[in-house]
């Protein structure tokens, strides 16, 4: 008995609230309430019917269908009204509160289809109108920044009713409407990572007609506004009424008391008719208009600039060539010339002694010498050192004691010059053994 009287008012305070939901249907007139959040779903299913019919059964489900909305007339939708979907397999949705200054005057959105698959279009007029209310606007207005919920998950009749039916427990007001839902991208929030369900976070303002209750009012208690400030959660008593479904940041809540707030008066030109004063007829040029001759002009444009340079030509040239000092640096700078020029010509005739790992190697068991061959234009990196001594030119017959007796046999050995000295001291090593 309990459970039925209370879905029986929770029905009926889910007649109450004024947040208009309403389907897709072609040249539709809807009635939503200034000040108050207005939702308007665009099903696939619906405009599925206007396409061709499909070849094979099931593919209507899978078919990928866009939409496009704009005031009729102009290329995008009113500045209140907003439009997401998510995916081309899912609903489109438009949403938005509409403002006093809307009240009265018809809008006309136009919303098109676009199967994606056949590229074929529907388009249908969803006529807006605009009504006054009594209760607009509600004078506290408190906002949420859920962090759990993407914004075309809050749209949804079912959690949207949820979440008033939440704060209504918590503040007890009489009369509770969903003023406007903003995503957290929208105030300048960043993609979240596709790691862990994250959300985007969404912002949800809701209006009443009674105070903040003091469960509210807690977040503003120096305590829970020093937790803030270091990045910490506060401590709020109501919280876990929320925390099944929606995880609150109570840090970002803000309460609004529009009684108190001080309205700012902002003083717009008259924008008027948008229409042009009248300046009469327009009157050409006549055609016996003097041609204007601009030779002169094309003159005096290469002749200023021509004589400027002949001066500055002309005083560099005497002050290098008939004045002391110019004179001075020319003789510098020639006598430099020659000197690099002497130096370069002295490096090519010089001769480089060459390294001892290029000598003559003496070998004192046979008593040979061999001298390295190392002419200018061989390459001696991968030269080993020792050489044989066959067929060798310019070579020298010394005597060499046998190892058993004392008579003499003649040993042959190259003649070499280093620097264009000849090369003796190996030789007279050898008759010194």
């Amino acid at each position: 008995m309990k459970s039925s009287t209370s879905a029986a008012a929770v029905a009926a305070w889910l007649a109450t609230v004024v947040t208009i939901l309403s389907r897709a249907h072609a040249d539709r007139n809807v009635y939503p309430s200034a000040g108050v959040l207005f939702v308007h779903v665009l099903e696939r299913d619906y405009f599925k019917g206007e396409f061709p019919p499909y070849p094979k059964a099931g593919d209507a489900s899978i078919d990928p269908i866009t939409f496009n909305t704009n005031l009729m007339g102009y290329p995008d939708r009113p500045g209140w009204l907003r439009y997401i979907q998510r995916t081309q397999h899912s609903d489109g949705v438009l949403y938005g509160s509409p403002t006093a200054e809307h009240v009265g005057r018809p809008t006309v959105i136009e919303i098109t289809a676009y199967n994606r698959r056949t590229f074929e279009t529907a388009r249908h007029n969803l006529v807006i109108n605009i009504m006054a209310t009594e209760e607009f606007p509600l004078p506290f207005q408190a906002e949420f920044y859920i962090k759990n919920m993407n914004v075309e998950e809050m749209l949804a009749s079912e959690v949207l009713g949820d979440f008033l039916g939440a704060v209504k427990n918590v503040w007890q007001p009489e009369r509770l409407n969903a003023i406007n839902i903003t995503s957290a991208l929208d105030r300048g929030g960043r993609v979240p990572l596709p790691i862990n369900n994250l959300k985007e976070g969404v912002y949800v303002m809701v209006g009443a007609d009674v105070p903040f209750s003091s469960c509210l009012r807690e977040v503003e208690s120096p305590h829970n506004q020093l937790r803030c400030s270091q990045e910490m959660e506060p401590v709020i008593s109501c919280d876990k009424k929320f925390r099944a479904q929606f995880h609150i940041d109570w840090c970002k809540i803000s309460l609004v008391d529009i009684n108190k707030v001080v309205p700012v008066y902002i003083t717009r030109p008259d924008p008027g008719t948008g229409v042009l004063p009248e300046f009469g007829e327009y009157n050409p040029p006549s055609e016996s208009l003097k041609g204007r001759d601009y030779f002169s002009d094309f003159l005096i444009t290469l002749a200023v600039p021509s004589a400027v340079a002949l001066v500055l030509l002309f005083i560099l040239g005497y002050t290098m060539c008939c004045r002391r000092e110019g004179v001075i640096q020319l003789v510098h700078h020639s006598s430099i010339q020659k000197s690099s020029k002497e130096l370069r010509s002295m490096s090519k005739n010089r001769e480089i002694s060459w390294p001892l790992s290029t000598l003559p190697v003496f070998n004192p068991v046979s008593g040979e010498v061999v001298p390295p061959i190392h002419p200018d234009n061989y390459e001696t990196t991968s030269m080993p050192l020792m050489q044989t001594q066959t067929n060798l030119q310019n070579q020298i017959t010394i005597p060499q004691q046998r190892p058993s007796g004392d008579s003499y046999v003649m040993s042959t050995f190259r003649r070499l010059e280093v620097n264009g000295i000849p090369e003796e001291r190996k030789v007279a090593e050898a008759l010194n053994l």
